[in-house]
């Protein structure tokens, strides 16, 4: 890949691809439940903080992903998934930081599905304290399995794409 982009071009792609992940939010969040366990979902936004992870940096892909957060409570009307995402996507970030420490350029696609699994576990630990009770704690073991095979899904994407525009901006 280039060279870090920098000043206003940075945050033009920045800008783009959070306008992208939130798209793709927003279209994900009409497509029915895929089960009856809730918090279940592919989580396909979550390509693009991947993406913004490892192409341009921990500092962009926070942005890039509270900005989504913040405006998909926004946009869909349901300011209580601010909570919820936010406690889960910033775990989730946090595991991400380590994990582009100890992945090489091809194991990207490895953190995906482990960021996905700490997105849940933040979410639950965010309705345990709404809540003021562990028995949420009961979905952990459905939600982890959906989270390793929608990671494993959306890692592979964000590797696929990260490959692909190394090679647009040779």
């Amino acid at each position: 890949m280039a060279g870090p982009v920098k000043g206003t071009g940075r945050m033009t792609r920045l800008a783009l691809l959070t306008a992208i992940a939130l798209t793709i939010f927003m279209a994900e969040a009409q497509i029915p439940a895929l089960t009856t366990v809730p918090g279940v979902k592919l989580g396909l936004a979550n390509i693009v903080t991947v993406y913004v992870m490892f192409a341009m940096g921990p500092g962009d892909a926070l942005l890039a992903l509270s900005g989504r957060v913040f405006l998909g409570a926004v946009f869909s009307g349901q300011p209580m998934t601010l909570i919820y995402s936010a406690a889960g996507g910033f775990l989730s970030w946090c595991v991400l930081c380590l994990l582009r420490k100890l992945l090489s350029g091809e194991q990207i696609w490895l953190a995906s599905p482990v960021a996905a699994v700490f997105h849940n576990i933040g979410q639950l630990l965010a309705a345990a304290a709404v809540l003021h009770s562990w028995a949420v704690m009961a979905y952990l073991p459905h939600l982890v399995i959906a989270a390793v095979i929608a990671g494993l899904f959306t890692g592979i994407a964000a590797q696929a794409l990260i490959k692909r525009l190394k090679k647009v901006q040779k």
